[in-house]
Formats: structure tokens, C-alpha cells, sequence
């Protein structure tokens, strides 16, 4: 073979290497930076949506639980006076009293015992 046609075979084969190589790059480039922008700034704008969401669950959570304790404190203070024999009872009305008092007593912490196990479930299930 002559030297010619030796070096129009090797230039041949090297372009067409630089080709292949050009166009893998090509296609690993991204192609549109406006649209990747764009899906930036929308899952930004869905993470501080999230994020807010998630800030205003925690709030109504924890004022439910303030309520929660306030409404158990106040119960609390109002069972102990409740307990406490009167000046006028005789010691069997106060027992009796004191019966009703600890049924009542034990529905209302029923109750909220309820809004606490709604708060957990209200908030598990999001």
C-alpha cells in the first residue's frame, strides 16, 4: 500500500473518533439551562410551600397542646377543691360527693386523653 493511501486511512479513522467523542459530549450536555432553571426555582418555591405547611402543622400542634395542658391544670385545680370536705358536710355526704367526683374527674381526663390521641393520630397521618 502506498504511504498516501495509509495516511487518508489513519486521518479518516481520527476524525471519525473526534466526531464519536463530540457528539457523546454533545449529548451528555444539558440542552435547555432555561428549563433546568425554571425546575430549580419551582422545587424551590415547593420546598418553602413544604416547608411553611410543615411550620403551620407544628404550630396548631403545639397550640392544641397547650390547650391540652391548660384544659388538664385547670381540671386538676378544680378536682382538689371539689375533694375537699365542706364546712356544712356531713361525713357521709362528703363521701358520697367525693364518689361522684372522682367518676366526673375520670370522664374528663377521658376526654382529654381523646384530644391527645387525636393530635397523635391528626399528626402521624400526614
Amino acid at each position: 500500500m502506498n504511504s498516501l493511501a495509509k495516511k487518508v486511512i489513519i486521518y479518516s479513522m481520527v476524525g471519525i473518533m473526534q466526531i464519536g467523542f463530540g457528539a457523546s459530549v454533545i449529548e451528555a450536555a444539558p440542552r435547555d439551562n432555561d428549563q433546568r432553571n425554571k425546575q430549580r426555582y419551582e422545587d424551590r418555591e415547593h420546598d418553602r410551600d413544604r416547608n411553611r405547611d410543615r411550620q403551620r402543622e407544628r404550630e396548631q400542634r403545639e397550640q392544641r397542646e397547650r390547650e391540652r395542658d391548660e384544659r388538664m391544670r385547670k381540671e386538676n385545680e378544680r378536682h382538689e377543691r371539689e375533694m375537699r370536705r365542706r364546712h356544712h358536710e356531713s361525713r357521709r355526704e362528703w363521701h358520697e360527693r367525693q364518689e361522684r367526683e372522682r367518676e366526673r374527674h375520670d370522664r374528663e381526663l377521658r376526654g382529654i386523653a381523646a384530644i391527645l390521641i387525636g393530635i397523635a393520630i391528626g399528626s402521624s397521618s400526614k
